[in-house]
């Protein structure tokens, strides 16, 4: 009886199983094929099941779980070759949309946040597509196809595409505002391209492995040539779908294009550019930066104020975000090494000290280490990135002082063409995405000590990360748009206070920190650090992060070198005698101790100097765009006099000089020390 009860009981579990299997299945295959598709693939599977048991749908159900479908691969192999399921549609509307930046804008993110763009929009976009009856063909990349006037005609198939295509241009420009706040910087200058061709299409399931349903004929290949040759911001159509909107009263949605566009195999076309009515488009308002003609408007356009100021809060929420992170992976950090607070008494003496580190001779340079200690693997215990930290929280009080301090570092900020809060921005995502890059050995059994060591503690130590991405975030506050030399020319008061030496840094370090002391965040400052310790560490870490922007001032020059030689070089490690550094006298394990330290450093300055320069090893449109900032911002002070010679009389010598004895030389010991994927 027993047995007879557990049989019932596995083979109820064994139907639950099989129905639910065959809902997802059916599911699945609904949003692959149009209805009258779906019947005829299940018709002709029923019709294969009773010539052949093994084939039909067991043979869709091996489709839909990744496997060659048998019954596909039958009429290749036997004689008896069954009709094609495909049809002839003589009226329809195609639209190809594709995200416009989204090639450069995806280099700099990391793969889960680039799939949460492409879900979050088209997700979108599918939701529109079910409300207007328009049929999603698929998604090819980044570009989103779609149909009107199939499966089921429809008369109106031109002006239910003109609808959705508005529609989905509005709510691009929407969700990309928002998505900034969690994506980062620049996703809210993605722009949707829109095209949109009208005629005959013959459509059906391309079979064979992953079979699909696939449209074919000279309209999709016009329909992409619109969006090709459109304009990020708006929808181009063709001659062929004017025509159709015109017959139906709609002549006041056309704009005709001022020039002809030449397209691939069709020669030079007249085109339109759409405008719905009530549809609220923002065509006119290229987010991209892009002109009507396709041309780069950026150094000309003239931003509006509010929109500016809505930008840099999304942005600066953005920052707001990424450092609430990594401060709720501090105070986890602390948890599990039950780190406990310090009397507050010797802490405000620290922070009182450091507000009067600019009296005399002694400034923030001064401060600079040849060697940042970090905590060992006995404190350590687990590196950051295996803290979970997903039902973690930050008081309220935390975060609004978080926000307001990054807000205020964000007005600081001088409205440069390249030294702004958007480079900023820039660097900070740059920074956090070279921490993730720091990967762990390649050993069969990683252990957390192993991954320690590999990475010379920095995985370990949740305060490195935080420190890396604020210095990334105040390296550049209140920057004059000149180099320092100039200050120093000009016999600037900074320049004067700070004795010539790595003057913007420093000024930009002070301005920073001393805002950090003030009272009103008393609060972020106790998640920040609760210790003397952690105090020390986080100052030293913020000042040599900072002053390793100066690439020009030659002791920070050749005390980078000499930390380089010592570390890596493998004569000064096994030296007993004198060196460049005094890193070499001691006992064995002193000596490699201190290398570990030597290359923690080396490894945090780098990671800050590449970042700031980022831009040099990313996409090309992003070295453009970048680029370009740069040479407006140096021309800007040759025409008020702050510079010498035209920039644009030497810009090119001067990149390819950069390139060959800064960026590759960085580049490479990027990869010599080991630690990046």
């Amino acid at each position: 009886m027993v047995a007879f009860l557990l049989f019932d009981c596995l083979v109820q579990r064994r139907q639950a199983a099989i129905l639910s299997t065959a809902l997802r299945q059916n599911a699945l295959v609904s949003s692959l094929f149009p209805k009258n598709i779906q019947k005829q693939l299940m018709e002709e599977l029923d019709q294969q099941e009773a010539v052949k048991n093994k084939t039909g749908k067991a043979s869709l159900r091996s489709y839909l779980n990744d496997e060659v479908m048998e019954v596909e691969d039958a009429p290749l192999k036997g004689g008896d070759k069954s009709k094609p399921i495909a049809d002839l549609f003589p009226e329809t509307t195609i639209m190809f949309a594709d995200i416009a930046g989204f090639t450069a804008w995806s280099s700099t993110r990391e793969p889960t946040q680039v799939f949460t763009l492409l879900e979050a929009l088209y997700g979108e976009f599918d939701s529109i597509a079910k409300r207007r009856r328009v049929f999603k063909v698929e998604v090819v990349g980044d570009c989103y196809v779609a149909v009107a006037g199939l499966p089921d005609p429809r008369p109106d198939h031109a002006v239910a595409m003109a609808k959705f295509a508005n529609d989905c241009l509005n709510r691009m420009f929407r969700m990309v505002r928002k998505l900034e706040v969690e994506l980062g910087p620049d996703t809210a200058e993605l722009g949707l391209r829109v095209g949109l061709h009208s005629g005959p299409v013959v459509a059906g399931v391309l079979r064979g492995d992953k079979s699909r349903f696939q449209l074919f004929g000279d309209t999709m290949n016009t329909a992409s040539r619109m969006e090709s040759n459109g304009v990020p911001g708006r929808i181009q159509v063709s001659q062929d779908t004017a025509n159709l909107l015109i017959a139906v009263g709609k002549e006041h949605w056309l704009k005709a294009r001022e020039e002809k566009i030449t397209a691939k195999g069709k020669g030079d076309m007249q085109t339109y550019f759409l405008q719905v009515d009530g549809g609220g488009s923002r065509s006119d308002q290229s987010s991209t930066g892009i002109s009507s003609c396709g041309d780069l408007s950026a150094a000309d356009a003239l931003p509006d104020p509010e929109e500016v100021l809505e930008r840099r809060n999304r942005v600066a929420e953005w920052t707001v975000e990424v450092l609430a992170q990594q401060l709720k992976v501090i105070l986890e950090g602390r948890k599990l090494r039950d780190i406990k607070p310090e009397p507050l008494e010797a802490i405000k003496e620290l922070e009182q000290n450091s507000l009067s580190a600019r009296v005399g001779d002694k400034t923030v340079i001064n401060e600079v280490a040849e060697c940042i200690i970090l905590p060992d693997y006995t404190a350590a215990k687990k590196s950051t990135s295996q803290l979970d930290v997903s039902e973690a929280t930050l008081d309220e009080e935390v975060m609004d002082q978080l926000r307001s301090y990054v807000q205020t570092i964000a007005s600081l900020y001088n409205d440069n063409p390249f030294h702004s809060f958007d480079h900023a921005n820039h660097v900070v995502m740059s920074v956090n995405k070279l921490l993730s890059r720091i990967t762990a050995p390649d050993l069969d059994e990683c252990t957390a000590k192993d991954i320690h060591d590999h990475t010379f503690g920095i995985t370990s130590d949740p305060l490195t990360w935080f420190a890396c991405i604020y210095s990334a975030l105040i390296h550049d506050v209140d920057h004059s748009g000149v180099p320092n030399a100039q200050l120093v020319k000009e016999g600037a008061p900074i320049a004067t206070l700070y004795n010539s030496k790595s003057v913007a840094e420093q000024n930009s370090f002070d301005i920073a920190w001393d805002l950090l002391m003030e009272p009103t965040y008393k609060n972020l400052r106790k998640t920040i650090y609760s210790t003397e310790a952690e105090f020390k560490r986080f100052r030293q870490l913020v000042v040599n992060s900072v002053m390793a922007t100066d690439i020009v001032d030659k002791d920070l020059k050749e005390l980078r070198n000499n930390r380089w030689y010592a570390a890596f070089n493998e004569d000064a490690q096994t030296t007993s005698g004198e060196s460049k550094t005094s890193r070499t006298s001691g006992s064995g394990s002193e000596i490699a101790e201190r290398t570990k330290v030597l290359k923690a450093t080396i490894v945090i300055e780098h990671l800050i100097q590449a970042s700031d320069v980022a831009h040099t090893m990313q996409h090309w449109h992003i070295y453009r765009r970048w680029n370009e900032r740069f040479f407006m911002e140096c021309y800007q002070a040759y025409l008020d006099g702050r510079a010498e010679k035209n920039p644009a009389k030497t810009w090119y010598k001067g990149e390819i000089g950069f390139f060959d004895f800064y960026i590759i030389p960085l580049a490479k010991k990027l990869k010599d020390c080991g630690v990046f994927g």
